[in-house]
């Protein structure tokens, strides 16, 4: 499965997007962008071809949105996603305008974030979103594209819940075992007695617990926080889990590409002594 292994990769509209992938002697990743300005034909066709020609699968699309964003356990829950209503209009609108741009990617899904999802099922909050939800999906299955949720800001529990209420086939999870993690919302290793039938694609991300209760846990490299991916990726193929491992180090500089780079040795020990 060590081809399975790649890394998260902006977008960049004036210049190659694949040039960090390339200096990992990687040919798998992620697309993001946060820029629905630069979500054009001519640049989707453009990416298309370039990574075409490079030998570069784009497993699917991330895409961010516009408007204020808090990643914290305060203003989080007003800002991020498609949970506040006073964005949800124009976001949905982008992932829409997302899904297109996939299309002419030709890549499987959009990915993003929905916010904090509220649990109460008779939250009239939650109606609405899964509404938002079903017609965002509805749209994309149209183009022939999927929907994915990346872990975060809800409980797995109340993500099933979301994706059975939508109730359309091609929803999935981008699961981020780090951010469930770091937001305090679950064990991954357990995360996937609900989730794992719909996991499509896992950031490989690392972090511990937050033990301020207004700010998230703090991020580390593969292996030194409590993600324990032995056992992670041994239940990811007890249940029958066969897409890529996206890593993302959301540091910069040097010090990211080293850990990158050993991210990049240590999955592949870890997928080659597990067995299937």
């Amino acid at each position: 499965m060590d081809n399975n292994i790649g890394v998260l990769v902006s977008l960049r509209a004036e210049e190659s997007c694949f040039a960090h992938l390339r200096a990992h002697g990687l040919s798998v990743c992620q697309l993001v962008s946060w820029k629905p300005e630069d979500w054009t034909e001519a640049l989707a066709r453009r990416v298309r071809q370039e990574a075409e020609s490079g030998g570069i699968r784009i497993t699917a699309f991330w895409a961010g949105w516009t408007g204020p964003g808090a990643w914290n356990f305060t203003d989080g829950p007003l800002t991020l996603g498609l949970v506040p209503t006073a964005y949800r209009f124009q976001r949905a609108q982008e992932m829409i305008q997302a899904g297109r741009f996939a299309q002419g990617l030709g890549v499987r899904a959009v990915i993003t974030h929905l916010g904090f999802i509220p649990e109460n099922a008779y939250d009239p909050g939650f109606r609405e979103l899964v509404a938002c939800v079903h017609h965002i999906a509805y749209t994309l299955q149209g183009l022939g594209i999927e929907f994915w949720f990346e872990t975060g800001q809800e409980t797995p529990v109340t993500m099933l819940r979301l994706i059975q209420a939508v109730g359309l086939p091609n929803l999935g999870v981008n699961l981020d075992p780090a951010n469930l993690i770091l937001y305090g919302k679950a064990s991954p290793v357990d995360a996937l007695d609900l989730l794992g039938p719909y996991v499509r694609n896992i950031h490989a991300k690392d972090g511990l617990y937050p033990t301020d209760p207004m700010k998230l846990g703090r991020e580390v490299k593969v292996g030194e926080g409590r993600v324990r991916f032995p056992e992670f990726v041994r239940r990811l193929k007890e249940v029958g889990f066969t897409g890529e491992f996206i890593i993302e180090r959301e540091i910069s500089g040097e010090q990211q590409n080293r850990d990158i780079a050993a991210t990049v040795t240590y999955l592949k020990r870890l997928l080659a002594e597990t067995p299937s």
